[in-house]
C-alpha cells in the first residue's frame, strides 16, 4: 500500500488511501452510534470537552486531528489532538465546550447537528474528566477550514479503514514505580504518532463504529 504525506503549514496532512467505503459513516452507522451514546452517563462536572472529529476527505471516511502549535505552552505542544479545551462560564454544557474549541481552533463553525453524542468521559491522571464528543462534520473540502496558527500548526486526515489495519495500530506499556501498570494504543501516521488520551478516544470511536470487526489492541477493551 502506497501512502502519501503531504504536509502544509497551517493546512493539510494528507494520507491518500482510494476506494475507501463510504458506507463507513452512513446513516445506519450513525443512527445506531447515536442510540449507544444516548445511554452515555456524564459526570456531573466535566472539566474539558474534546470534538471525536470525523469527516470525509476525497470520499475517504477519516479522522481530522489537529498538530498542535509548538507556540504553546505546556506538556502537549506539539501533539496531534482533536479539537478541545478546558470548558468556560460562557459554554452550556460539555458539548458546547466541544463546539466552541473546535470552531475556535479550525475556524469553522462546527453544527450541534453534527454532533452524534458524548462518549465515555476519560479521566487523565491530573484528575481532570474529559468528555470526549463524538461528530461527523462533513466534508473536509467544503469547509475551507482556517485554523488558528496560534493553536494549529496544521490539520491531518486518517481514513478509518486505515486505522483499522495493523500497520497502522501500536500499543505503548507504562510502569510505574518498577512494575507494569497499563497499556495505552497507538496510531501511527507518516511522520507522526497519535498517542495518549487522543489514541484513546481513536480507539474508543472505531470500536463504536465498527463493532463487529475492529479490534482494540486493549485487551479485554470495548468501551465507547
Amino acid at each position: 500500500m502506497s501512502l502519501h504525506l503531504s504536509v502544509v503549514r497551517r493546512g493539510l496532512c494528507t494520507k491518500v488511501l482510494p476506494n475507501v467505503p463510504a458506507e463507513s459513516l452512513s446513516y445506519e452507522t450513525e443512527q445506531r452510534c447515536r442510540e449507544v451514546l444516548s445511554r452515555t452517563t456524564l459526570p456531573v462536572k466535566a472539566s474539558a470537552g474534546v470534538l471525536v472529529t470525523l469527516c470525509t476527505f476525497r470520499g475517504a471516511p477519516s479522522f481530522l486531528y489537529t498538530l498542535r502549535s509548538p507556540k504553546l505552552k505546556g506538556r502537549h505542544k506539539g501533539d496531534i489532538s482533536f479539537p478541545g479545551g478546558k470548558c468556560d462560564a460562557s459554554d452550556k454544557d460539555i458539548i458546547d465546550t466541544a463546539l466552541r474549541e473546535a470552531r475556535e481552533e479550525l475556524g469553522v463553525s462546527v453544527a450541534q447537528s453534527t454532533v452524534w453524542g458524548a462518549m465515555k468521559p476519560i479521566t487523565d491522571w491530573t484528575g481532570m474528566v474529559i468528555v470526549p464528543v463524538l461528530a461527523h462534520i462533513g466534508c473536509l473540502e467544503d469547509l475551507a477550514a482556517k485554523p488558528n496558527p496560534e493553536e494549529v500548526e496544521s490539520l491531518l486526515t486518517l481514513p478509518l479503514s486505515l486505522a483499522c489495519t495493523s500497520s497502522s495500530q501500536g500499543y505503548t506499556c507504562f510502569r510505574q514505580r518498577g512494575r507494569y501498570a497499563y497499556t495505552l494504543p497507538v496510531f501511527r501516521l507518516p511522520g507522526h504518532k497519535v498517542w495518549g488520551l487522543t489514541a484513546m478516544m481513536t480507539d474508543s470511536a472505531l470500536s463504536l463504529l465498527f463493532p463487529g470487526s475492529y479490534r482494540s489492541i486493549l485487551s479485554g477493551s470495548r468501551s465507547r
